[in-house]
């Protein structure tokens, strides 16, 4: 005996099993997110942790090329065909928002280059853009900050790009650190991240950024906040609520400050507002 025509259940005739669909609850309650990411990207996991239950985050990659963390390998996860080729990869399942989760891909060309990024996504198709960088200046923006101290895995160039980029959109950079890093950078531990944060801090700086979406940083956010008495906005987690706000919803993640300061509570399970 087969499936009945018209019917929503599908059933194995030795019983083991039922299934019926709407068990997996439906795909059209689900708020969708396109992630668009650098081919190194290994951090898929930890940006599911800042979205609720029915959100479902959508990945594509940008062209593989054999290119160690530098500001060569920026501008090439970030030429305006392999974006555009990325938002219409995405476009079939119809994404409330794209985010383009490389900061130093969005940094790269200045203020100005972040805003044309967010400008190709959205002429490729994406009703609305969201970038790594550009999430970290409204970030600060939302926490009122004007001078922040950096963190970041790469070496002394690529920070200094960094600290340009933040400098030309306002922000003071009192103090940065950095690992020096320039490939694997998802595999550094937390107790090194930590290290490198507390490096970074400085009683100049009202806020720690910490720079990369391959370094993870969820589980460390609200203890190093607490510990250093300053928000610490990191680049996965900033893209995140970024792109949370953009769809309308709300980011998850419980102790952290961008998420708590100024917004409502929401619920877990369902993401909205209360």
């Amino acid at each position: 005996m087969g499936p009945v025509a018209g019917s929503s259940h599908s059933t194995v005739v030795d019983g083991r099993s039922l299934f019926h669909a709407h068990a997996l609850g439906s795909l059209g309650t689900q708020t969708m997110v396109g992630v668009i990411a650098p081919y190194d990207l290994a951090l898929d996991r930890e940006m599911w942790r800042w979205v609720a239950d029915d959100v479902s985050l959508l990945f594509t990659r940008t062209p593989y090329a054999p290119m160690n963390v530098t500001m060569e390998m920026a501008h090439w996860v970030s030429r305006p065909d392999a974006v555009v080729r990325s938002v219409r990869d995405l476009s079939a399942v119809a994404p409330a928002v794209c985010a383009y989760a490389c900061t130093t891909g969005s940094f790269g060309r200045g203020v100005a280059g972040e805003q044309a990024l967010a400008e190709q996504i959205r002429l490729g198709g994406a009703p609305a853009a969201v970038t790594t960088s550009g999430a970290l200046l409204a970030a600060l923006g939302h926490l009122g900050v004007e001078r922040v101290a950096i963190a970041t895995p790469y070496g002394a160039e690529v920070t200094g790009h960094l600290a340009s980029f933040l400098a030309e959109a306002g922000y003071a950079v009192p103090r940065y650190a950095c690992l020096d890093l320039d490939r694997d950078i998802w595999t550094v531990p937390y107790d090194v991240t930590a290290g490198l944060v507390r490096d970074a801090d400085s009683p100049a700086a009202d806020a720690i950024v910490v720079s990369c979406t391959n370094l993870a940083t969820y589980d460390l956010i609200a203890p190093l906040e607490a510990e250093l008495g300053k928000p610490v906005v990191t680049a996965n987690q900033a893209t995140m609520w970024a792109a949370m706000r953009a769809a309308g919803r709300a980011a998850v993640g419980p102790g952290q400050r961008l998420l708590e300061d100024g917004d409502s509570a929401f619920d877990r399970t369902q993401g909205t507002v209360a």
